[in-house]
């Protein structure tokens, strides 16, 4: 009969070791319902998206990859995000120990005297050590698993985080340049705008002093004149900035940024966006989010298992001895082997308190990766569309422009022969300038629409 209860008893003891294999869950992705569509009307289903492609086929000025080159190897953001790798990848590889045993050793050495009025005789004993205990603890509830896996996810975000660095910096260097490429070519604009303005109101005088025009024709040339040279004084100083903004990102103290003609700056009308379940895979964003809910995850996987008992093996084996010159005598050799289960009961509600926030945490970080994959698709949503729109909008601009200049050249023609009055030129000539400096403004869109499109889909760090 005490057989058949020991039988029982080890029956259910097997139970629950095999039943705690499934104490630590596995992570699943959660399914999102909102971002595998987007509201783009010529979304590719080719396989390949942009921001597989290297930045180097994206961004193929010489200079612009100096400076990329020189960026990713000097900013400090970058170097910033290296150290936390450094620091993740150590945190990583404790959590992949956490399944070895640990081994302490210890040496002492004791003098004790027993006193006489306690029972003993005033005899002093010297007693001598030298021994090792390990310890192990069984995973049998998956908590080093689980530690191990969170440690590995904690490790997984830092290297997305350097990656979304790069994707930022090189989205950030390329956008600048654009800039400045831009307002060299409108401060040339401005200052070819200056000396014809100059050479008019030269001619206008000449006319005032003929009888043709009145005095409001001179002074309405001057104006035009004081507005085209504080535009330039506006170009240049904004040029400047940027310059200041870009030798930071470079890692450098301010200073003269040298680039090629914005003439030579063409998109490189690579929007192929690929398939709706390929389009974020690559965000470090929405990676950093996912490994920050799997971290969560396997946390509370632990925190579970808190409520189970800790199971440990300790052994101790070593060398003792009341006499130094014997203590490496093969009769100084002990051992001892303690198996142990610790179960928590009464602990202030700690262990409970710990669970409760793990889940609550978890449930951040699952609602805060559906927020960035919304967040995500929205950016691309609207890259798409702004670059459209800009290379659209390109085509007409340049008959604009091309309207204004013809109409500008005939009032010239016009008021020199005395068939319409000088407003008319004036207002011309304003509308040709802007319709010139509006055509760079939107090539420049297109530019920065398709390094935002790079950055939204996760380019830039290949």
């Amino acid at each position: 009969m005490l057989m058949k209860q020991y039988k029982y008893i080890l029956l259910g003891v097997i139970t629950i070791l095999l039943s705690s294999c499934f104490a630590a869950k596995d992570y699943v992705r959660p399914e999102i319902q909102n971002t595998a569509y987007f509201r783009t009307d010529n979304i590719s289903k080719d396989s390949t998206t942009i921001a597989l492609i290297s930045w180097r086929e994206i961004f193929k000025d010489a200079k612009l990859q100096e400076y990329i080159d020189k960026g990713l190897e000097n900013n400090i953001d970058i170097r910033i995000a290296l150290q936390q790798i450094f620091a993740a990848e150590a945190y990583f590889k404790q959590g992949k120990s956490g399944y070895w045993p640990t081994l302490n050793i210890n040496a002492s050495a004791s003098r004790q005297k027993y006193s006489e009025n306690a029972g003993g005789n005033g005899e002093t004993f010297n007693q001598f050590e030298l021994s090792s205990s390990p310890t192990l603890e069984l995973d049998m509830w998956g908590k080093i698993r689980s530690n191990k896996r969170a440690f590995e996810a904690q490790y997984l975000q830092t290297v997305a985080a350097h990656k979304l660095v790069k994707t930022q910096l090189i989205a950030n260097i390329a956008s600048i340049y654009y800039q400045l490429s831009a307002l060299d070519a409108q401060i040339k604009i401005t200052e070819q705008t200056i000396k014809n303005r100059k050479e008019s109101l030269e001619t206008i005088v000449f006319l005032k002093n003929a009888g043709n025009v009145t005095e409001v024709g001179v002074k309405q040339t001057e104006a035009q004149l004081y507005t085209a040279q504080a535009l330039l004084v506006d170009l240049k100083n904004k040029s400047r900035l940027l310059e200041n903004t870009l030798s930071i990102l470079l890692g450098e103290d301010p200073h003269d940024i040298e680039r090629n003609d914005f003439t030579a700056q063409q998109a490189t009308d690579l929007i192929q966006i690929g398939v709706p379940s390929q389009l974020l895979r690559n965000r470090p964003d929405v990676i950093m989010a996912e490994q920050n809910l799997i971290n969560a995850f396997e946390l509370t996987n632990v925190a579970r298992s808190n409520f189970y008992p800790s199971i440990t093996i300790t052994a101790s084996g070593g060398l003792k001895s009341f006499d130094v010159d014997k203590l490496f005598d093969a009769n100084s050799i002990f051992s001892s082997l303690i198996g142990g289960l610790t179960q928590p009961l009464l602990n202030g509600r700690k262990i409970r308190t710990q669970y409760e926030v793990s889940k609550a945490q978890q449930e951040q970080a699952k609602l805060n990766f559906k927020q960035t994959l919304l967040i995500a698709s929205k950016e691309v949503s609207d890259a798409v569309y702004s670059y459209n729109a800009a290379k659209e909008k390109i085509e007409i601009k340049n008959k604009e422009l091309e309207a204004y200049t013809i109409a500008t050249d005939y009032s010239d023609q016009l008021l020199n022969n005395g068939f319409i009055n000088y407003l008319e030129v004036l207002t011309a000539r304003e509308r040709a300038l802007n319709s010139n400096l509006e055509l760079i403004n939107i090539k420049l869109t297109q530019l920065l629409e398709e390094v935002n499109l790079y950055e939204a889909l996760g380019g830039g760090w290949q």
